[in-house]
Parts: structure tokens; C-alpha cells; sequence
């Protein structure tokens, strides 16, 4: 996953920032080279103030909401129809705040009447699992994390590409981490403080009596559920995640839950077999549901309720959750305007539907013509890498080439489109509208469950500034809004877009050869297709880059997790090689000059720059499988054309040996 930290680039002069400033006189390249290539920007960057960072992706983002916002604007004078008119509808009943203000916490009370009525541990359990939705994704870095009991996540199963699996995965925390409820010091102390008074205020808000009682009562059973999670890194150990488990099993292997009436609530009862992915947190929380008094998953339940659905109630609700979770936590000092929020709701609601309105004005057949010209030739490079190796047995090399042989890459839009026929979306009824979809997109997900697996459905839609990579369908997906400046500009330099979505490109691909994705083959089973030999030399480079990563000091009492972060920087590494080669193939033979080399690499540097407030740096490091964008640009210590673009020397702060600069593809 290409997930973007906070970067930054003057979006008002998005276009002209590809052309980039130059490089900063002071600072060698060799010493700093995010600085040298950003310093300029950097000194002259504020981050706005309902923000908690700023950057390239934070500038692309609001370019595309900006488009979007015209294009459901401009539908809404219309007589428009079917998921236009869902869209638009959607939109309208989010800005509608002196509606949603009149009718105040009413649309939330049947839901926590339900919760109230709970009386045994049959009917929680039943409770439990009609909370369950399908929001995680636990191969993707920045979709890991679920408010509910369980995560569920429907994919194919690790070992049988064809049929869809559900998969369970922990979850029940309202704050990122594990880390967050079990770390000790009084920086912990007081982020848990400020949790336990967000819960309470939110449940006072809702009409609870006794409301610190009862945060008292849910962040007591959250530490409890935190103690059973795995950590990050386990987790990112996907050897541990394949346990087959049968439905008539659970009760003996997570005993506490009545699981008839938790896969019942769930609408799964009909299903044999999951996979459960956490299998400690799922006994821990199991273990809970029985001990665990009734009035304390009451309160949680309502707690989170509320906390999940909060942005569509009246605003005392969402000034609350902002105060804590972008305030506190992110460090944001101002809530972003209403509109901004809307078309993130609708977004997350509608996603096709919004998607597809948008490239039907914004992404031209010649822009994914050139992006896949592109692709072509990093895949092409990345093919010739492999067959370079001499560290590789080539019955390694024919399996890898075999991925590449069968590797999807969606670019722009997917190959079919999702309607949400069935979905009724009222103009007068935002609460109502976040209730409805979150349950159809749920039972959308079910519906997969006894069907053949799809090799090109998309993970993201259209709109999204982002690009991924799913191992287990050997497939990436570039959705359109990346495919624009300063990631990809039809106008820029070849080097200057290789720089860029090129080394975006190279990174995804080379995600089906990092520690993650070189466990999958070609058809995205879990099976070890590497010999003895070659995994060793793989694990020895892997443990280079994750002691080099761990050295970045990010504050003078933190740094970075070289472990979490490494399938992103292995990522990153060999991706920036792949699209280097990838321009030097474009331009022909004897074409590739220092000069353009020297822009290449600029462009990358420039592609990261970034400002985030200390509060969202710390959260950042703590959960998110990326490195921070900074030492995501000092990837290029390890390619041997940045030393000879930029004339690095030894002695200076970023120059390595050549026998120290990690190799792995």
C-alpha cells in the first residue's frame, strides 16, 4: 500500500510545483537530501489549521474534492437519476446541519433502546454480532483498525485463490493501538485521561446518567480486550494469521461467546468455515463477552455507537469526537468545514458511485494510455532485475516471473462498475443514510461468501488519492486521482514522472516481492515458493534495511519501527530502482544523462515533502506500516546512481559503503 503520510506541495501552484524548486544552496545532498531538495518549502509552509499535517497527497486531495463537490453541484440541478441522485441526495441531507440540529439525538435513540434491552449474554452475543461489519483489511496498513467486536475482512482464503473467505480479525478499541491502553509514562497516562473524558462526554451528549461511571467502566473493558490483541508486527506475520477455524468449533476453541447467536446477529449462521486471524484476541474477547459485567458492554456498546455514527448527529457530537480524536490525538487545532466533511462522507458511502462521475469528466482515455505505457516498462524492468540476480535460483526466478506474468494492474477506474441499487438515500435523513449504507455495504461483502473470487475487483475507488497493491489477487490498482500533478503530469518530463507515479508504480509491483508478498505465488496462495538459499540472502537484506530504519530518530525519545515500517521500505527501495530503469529504457539507449538522473531523484524528494504536527508524527510511528515521508525519501542512500547524480562523498551524513547499501532486487 502506497498510503501518503502528510506531504506537501503549494497546490495553489500544483502545476508550476512540477516544475520544483530548486534544491536548497546550504545543505549538501549528501548531508540531507529531504532537506536539500525542500528546505525552500519547508521554511515557507504553514499547515492550515483543521489540518494535521500538509502535503503533496493533503493538496491532490483537496484539488479532487474541489472537482467533485462541482460535479454533485452540478447534478443537483438536474433532474438526475439512480446513483447520481443517491449521490446527490447523500450530499444534501450531510450539509443540512439545521436539520440534522432539530432532530437532535432522535434517530440515535432506537439504537440504543436496543442496546438497553439487552438482558443475558445470549442476547449480547446476538448484539455483538449484528455489529459486525466488514471495515478491515489487515494486509493493508491504513485499514487495520475496527471499532466493533471483530473485524471482518471478505477475501479468498490464503490457500484457496478461488473462494471467497470470511476472516475475523480483533478489534473493540476506540483509541489506534494496543500500545495506547498497556504503555506506561505520563504521556500515556494523560492520552488515556483524555480518552476516558471523550467517552463520557459523548455518552453525556447522548442522555446517559452517570456518564464518568460509565467511561470508567468502557475503557476498563477496552485495556482488558488490548491485553488479548497482537501487537503491529505480529500481525504483519501473516504465517500466523491462516487458522482455519469451523463454525462448530468456536465454542470450544473461544469459549465464553454463545457463537450460534453471535454468527446469527451476524447474518452469517449459514457459514462453515472463517479464518480467524487473531485467534488470541478472538479467545480473549470471547473469554470477556462471559465475564465480563453486562452493564459495562452495554455502555460500550452505546459508547461506540455513538463514537462510530457521531458524524451525522447534531454538532455538539462532532465538535466532541474532533476535540479528542484531531485535537488530542492528532494535534489539529481547528474541525474542517462542513462541506469537507460531507464529501468524505459521501465518499466513503457512495464510492463507485462518486468515482465514476468523476472520471467520466477528469481522467482522459490518452492520461491512462501514458500510465500504462508506464507500467509497462517498470514491470518490464522489474522482469530484467530478476533475471540479473545471482543471488537467485532460477527455480525462484521462474515462479517470481510467473507473478509478473499474471499481475492485474488497474489503472484509472475498475473494469466494472458497483451500483447501489437497493440502497435507499433520503435528502432529509443524514443519519438514517450512514445507518443504511454501512448496512448495505455489508451485506453487499456477505453476498461475495459462496461465489468464485473476482481477480480484478478494485480495493479503492476512483477518486481516492492512493494506490495499493492486494497480494493475495497478484493485483495493484492506481485509482485516477493519483494520476495527476505533481504524481503524474501529461506535460512534465519523463524524469520528472518517473520520479513520481513511476516510483509509485515501481513501489506497488515491488509489494509482490516484499516480506509480505513474496509469501503468495503467482495465483496469491500462501506457499513458499523460495529456496532455502534465497530466503536467507532475502531475510539477511530485509534485516539491513529494518537496523537502518531503526536508527532514524524521530524525536530525541523516539524512533522509528524498522520491523513495522519494512514492507514499505522494502517497497520503496526497489520500486525507485525499478522506475530508475524504467526512465533510463524510456529515453533509449545512451539517452539516460546525469542531468536527468538528478531530476528523477529530485522528483521523488519533492514528491514527500511534508509538515505534520508532533501529535500526528507520534501516532504515525506508532501504528502505521510507512515510514514517515522524511525518511521515506532517504531511500536514496541505497541506489548507487544517487551517490553518482549528486556526487555524495564519505563523510557526509547520508553516504553508505557500497558493501552497506541494502541490495535486494
Amino acid at each position: 500500500m502506497f498510503a501518503f503520510p502528510a506531504l506537501s506541495h503549494c497546490m495553489a501552484a500544483l502545476a508550476l510545483c512540477a516544475a520544483l524548486s530548486p534544491a536548497t544552496a546550504q545543505v549538501l545532498p549528501g548531508d540531507d537530501f529531504y532537506t536539500y531538495a525542500n528546505g525552500a518549502w519547508l521554511a515557507a509552509t504553514t499547515i492550515p489549521p483543521d489540518r494535521d499535517g500538509w502535503g503533496a497527497d493533503y493538496a491532490v486531495s483537496e484539488e479532487t474534492d474541489r472537482r467533485v463537490a462541482r460535479l454533485i453541484e452540478q447534478a443537483g440541478q438536474r433532474e438526475a437519476t439512480g446513483d447520481v441522485r443517491r449521490v446527490v441526495d447523500y450530499y444534501r441531507a450531510f450539509m443540512d446541519e439545521a436539520g440534522i440540529e432539530a432532530r437532535g439525538v432522535g434517530p440515535l435513540r432506537p439504537l440504543l433502546e436496543d442496546i438497553a434491552a439487552i438482558r443475558d449474554r445470549r442476547q449480547l452475543a446476538r448484539a455483538l454480532g449484528a455489529g459486525l461489519r466488514a471495515d478491515v483489511d489487515p494486509l493493508n496498513a491504513t485499514n487495520f483498525q475496527t471499532e466493533n467486536l471483530f473485524g471482518l475482512w471478505i477475501a479468498q482464503g490464503l490457500t484457496d485463490p478461488d473462494n471467497y473467505v470470511p476472516y475475523l480479525l480483533q478489534g473493540g478499541l476506540g483509541l489506534p493501538d494496543r500500545s495506547y491502553y498497556l504503555e506506561q509514562g505520563a504521556r500515556a497516562a494523560k492520552l488515556r485521561g483524555a480518552y476516558r473524558a471523550h467517552v463520557a462526554a459523548l455518552l453525556r451528549l447522548a442522555g446517559f446518567a452517570d456518564a464518568p461511571a460509565r467511561a470508567a467502566r468502557v475503557v476498563a473493558l477496552e485495556t482488558q480486550l488490548a491485553r488479548a490483541h497482537a501487537t503491529r508486527q505480529a500481525s504483519a506475520d501473516v504465517q500466523r494469521a491462516n487458522n482455519p477455524w469451523l463454525a462448530a468449533g468456536f465454542a470450544t476453541q473461544a469459549p465464553g461467546m454463545d457463537w450460534p447467536a453471535f454468527f446469527e446477529g451476524a447474518g452469517l449462521a449459514g457459514q462453515q468455515r472463517f479464518i480467524v486471524y487473531h485467534p488470541g484476541a478472538v479467545k480473549g474477547a470471547a473469554a470477556l463477552v462471559a465475564r465480563a459485567p453486562l452493564q459495562a458492554w452495554r455502555d460500550w456498546l452505546a459508547f461506540h455507537t455513538v463514537n462510530r455514527l457521531g458524524g451525522a448527529l447534531p454538532r455538539a457530537f462532532v465538535e466532541q469526537r474532533f476535540a479528542f480524536y484531531g485535537r488530542t490525538l492528532g494535534g489539529t487545532p481547528q474541525l474542517s468545514e462542513r462541506r469537507r466533511r460531507a464529501l468524505a462522507a459521501v465518499n466513503d458511502a457512495l464510492p463507485e458511485a462518486v468515482g465514476k462521475m468523476y472520471v467520466e469528466t477528469y481522467f482522459p482515455p490518452e492520461a491512462k494510455a501514458r500510465v500504462q505505457q508506464m507500467v509497462g516498462n517498470i514491470v518490464a524492468a522489474f522482469r530484467r532485475r530478476i533475471e540479473q540476480l545471482d543471488w537467485m535460483a532460477p527455480s525462484t526466478k521462474r515462479e517470481a516471473q510467473a507473478k509478473l506474468d499474471t499481475l492485474y494492474v488497474g489503472v484509472g477506474y475498475p473494469e466494472k462498475w458497483t451500483g447501489y441499487d437497493g440502497l435507499e438515500i433520503r435528502a432529509d435523513d443524514a443519519f438514517g443514510n450512514a445507518v443504511r449504507s454501512e448496512q448495505f455495504h455489508y451485506r453487499r461483502q456477505l453476498a461475495k461468501l459462496g461465489t468464485k473470487v473476482d481477480p480484478t475487483e478494485w480495493s479503492m475507488p476512483p477518486q481516492l488519492v492512493n494506490a495499493v497493491n492486494m497480494p493475495m489477487q497478484n493485483a495493484l490498482n492506481f485509482p485516477a486521482a493519483i494520476l495527476q500533478p505533481p504524481y503524474f503530469d501529461p506535460a512534465a518530463s519523463d524524469a520528472r514522472n518517473y520520479g513520481g507515479i513511476g516510483a509509485t508504480i515501481g513501489h506497488e509491483i515491488s509489494h509482490s516481492f516484499d516480506d509480505q508478498g513474496a509469501q503468495f505465488d503467482s495465483r496469491g496462495r500462501l506457499r513458499d515458493w523460495w529456496t532455502p538459499a534465497d530466503a536467507a540472502h532475502f531475510k539477511k537484506a530485509s534485516a539491513q534495511l529494518v537496523a537502518q530504519y531503526d536508527r532514524y530518530q524521530a524525536f530525541p525519545d523516539l524512533k522509528l519501527n524498522g520491523q513495522l515500517t519494512l514492507s514499505e521500505n522494502l517497497a520503496d527501495l526497489a520500486g525507485l530502482a525499478a522506475a530508475l530503469d524504467g526512465l533510463h529504457a524510456s529515453l533509449g539507449e545512451g539517452n539516460a544523462t546525469p542531468a536527468a538522473d538528478r531530476e528523477f531523484f529530485l522528483g521523488y524528494a519533492q514528491s514527500w515533502r511534508s509538515k505534520t504536527r508532533e501529535a500526528a508524527l507520534r501516532n504515525e510511528i506508532a501504528t502505521d506500516g510507512h515510514a514517515p515521508a522524511q525518511w521515506r525519501t532517504y531511500t536514496v542512500r541505497n541506489l548507487d546512481a544517487w551517490y553518482r547524480a549528486f556526487d555524495v562523498q564519505p563523510g557526509q551524513a547520508l553516504y553508505l559503503p557500497p558493501a552497506q547499501r541494502v541490495r535486494v532486487w
